[in-house]
């Protein structure tokens, strides 16, 4: 895409968008207009709203249900016409068929995305969802170990687990879509790409729930990320930029134009928002094209020498950088706010 004659096409996923900016799964793309709502707003691709894997879970249960029915009846009975067992009208098939029309018509990749934490029914409904025609997809793994038996190597493996099998299912791109909490994050996020993960999304927003201390009740609230969140991911961008071969897409904290530039200089290949496309609409998209672009412009680069620049460099040991980092930041405080 050339805004204000700066060339924003990238390559993500082994896909080429015509811009970084991509909507993230969300609210916006429930519908064929809404996801075409995006494209005119100018994003490179739009991620499908996920399919959660206990809804997989409950329709392959009732499924099995009216199956063990239909086999316990009478086959005299005539007059007797049985619910087909078939998932039918089901959220799957809605799913699909949403995906399916949305690839038709949008001239931009549609992504499709499984939410989930066990290994599950991802690999049937994936390969279901590239016969849909989805460009990719992205498996947002959203797990969180409360049997606090279960040990850090089980929960990596498991991602493994769901990496691989949806891969050997499927031969359009995967994605994988991950939170920031592992005791080694760099070394899982190694093993992903090893293990031929097409591409990161750094990182899921885990969904943390508050107390109402007059109510004296659990709230569980969901509220639009701010910028602040994005210095975690563009933290991990920068540590594994040059260090992994799969795409990186950032997501979380995006609002303004600088906070995609942002990530684009800590090595993102792509940004994805969806808050700041709820807060001010699909159209929001262009503005953040416009602002990437003079930027880029206003700096004399071009998207490719920005992307990256102020990664950690290639050659250094990215925990010593890090710490450096870290110490410069307290002896910054001390001095700012010391007595």
């Amino acid at each position: 895409m050339q805004v204000t004659g700066i060339d924003l096409t990238t390559s993500y996923l082994g896909l080429e968008l015509k811009t970084p900016v991509v909507a993230s799964a969300g609210p916006l793309s429930q519908s064929v207009d809404g996801m075409q709502a995006l494209q005119d707003g100018g994003v490179g691709a739009v991620v499908m709203y996920s399919l959660f894997e206990e809804q997989l879970r409950h329709e392959a249960a009732r499924a099995e249900a009216m199956t063990e029915l239909h086999e316990e009846s009478f086959s005299e009975a005539q007059s007797y016409f049985p619910t087909p067992a078939a998932n039918e009208g089901g959220i799957t098939s809605r799913y699909l068929e949403l995906l399916e029309a949305g690839a038709k018509k949008l001239d931009i990749p549609v992504i499709a995305s499984v939410n989930g934490a066990t290994h599950g029914g991802w690999v049937d409904v994936a390969r279901r969802m590239q016969d849909a025609g989805a460009a990719a997809i992205e498996l947002n793994v959203y797990m969180v170990p409360g049997d606090v038996s279960t040990s850090g190597s089980d929960v990596e493996q498991r991602h493994l687990d769901i990496l691989q099998g949806v891969k050997d299912a499927v031969s359009v791109p995967v994605a994988m879509k991950l939170s920031p909490f592992f005791s080694s994050f760099g070394h899982l996020a190694v093993e992903l790409d090893q293990a031929g993960a097409d591409g990161l999304v750094l990182f899921n927003r885990f969904l943390q729930p508050d107390i109402d201390i007059e109510k004296l009740e659990v709230v569980a609230g969901l509220e639009l990320s701010q910028p602040s969140e994005a210095r975690l991911p563009r933290t991990w961008i920068a540590a594994l930029r040059g260090r992994i071969q799969a795409s990186m897409a950032a997501t979380t904290g995006v609002e303004t134009a600088d906070d995609v530039v942002k990530y684009v200089l800590a090595g993102a290949d792509v940004v994805m928002t969806t808050s700041s496309l709820v807060r001010h609409g699909a159209g929001y998209a262009a503005q953040l094209n416009d602002g990437l672009a003079t930027w880029l412009k206003r700096k004399e680069l071009t998207l490719e020498q920005a992307r990256g620049l102020l990664a950690v460099p290639a050659d250094a040991q990215a925990d010593a950088y890090e710490r450096a980092g870290y110490v410069a930041a307290l002896e910054k405080a001390k001095a700012t706010y010391g007595r």
